[in-house]
């Protein structure tokens, strides 16, 4: 008897392979490198008898009092006064300095007497700063310019002879020996007859003389 046809026939699987996400670091979004406002810092308080004092909330002084804080950048400074918190710098009456780059700093000698402190001397402040997350993308890396440049080149100088333009002057034995004649005349004596010769007035003139060559 011939045989049933089988219930299913065979089909190849495709097998498709996947990357994981975990090994895939290039194409995932790059990290959040918005600042984080930190807490609000207090490391300084003001001596109000000391005129030379004041309230210095500046990186240098938060890193001594906590050598493990961080702010790899600052990107944003808010100052505030402890007693007021509520009320703007502008409007406290007082000469303070608050950026990104130092921090804080009053000094109770630019203080003067009005406003909200009957006295001439810095309020205790507090400040808190927007830092960059301190990782590598986050942070900018600084290349110095460099300037190229190009080698120096070095010219060898050739001295050559000067150029005569004086034709040599030839040896005595380049000269050619020429022999030169001379032809002398025969010598001649001459005679010169002097006369006289009577005008009709009774003058005696002289007669022309001539001279006669008579060869030897």
């Amino acid at each position: 008897t011939p045989r049933a046809p089988p219930a299913s026939v065979l089909v190849p699987r495709l097998v498709v392979s996947l990357l994981s996400v975990s090994n895939c670091s290039s194409c995932c979004c790059p990290p959040d490198c918005d600042c984080i406002w930190t807490d609000w810092i207090d490391v300084s308080y003001p001596d109000s008898s000391d005129r030379n004092s004041g309230d210095y909330e500046t990186f240098e002084n938060i890193l001594k009092h906590n050598s493990s804080w961080v702010c790899a950048k600052a990107e944003n400074i808010s100052c505030r006064a402890e007693q007021f918190p509520d009320v703007s710098i502008e409007d406290l009456g007082q000469k303070v300095e608050c950026n990104v780059n130092t921090g804080l700093i009053c000094n109770n000698s630019d203080q003067v007497i009005g406003g909200i402190v009957p006295m001439p001397v810095c309020l205790n402040y507090e400040i808190s700063l927007c830092c960059v997350p301190d990782i590598p993308e986050c942070i900018p890396s600084t290349t110095p310019s460099t300037t190229t440049t190009p080698p120096s080149s070095t010219m060898s100088t050739v001295s050559r002879p000067p150029v005569s333009t004086t034709a040599p002057m030839p040896t005595p034995s380049e000269f050619p020996i020429r022999t030169t004649s001379t032809t002398m005349p025969p010598s001649s004596t001459t005679s010169s007859t002097t006369g006289t010769m009577t005008t009709g007035t009774g003058t005696t003139a002289p007669t022309p003389t001539t001279a006669s060559t008579f060869p030897t």
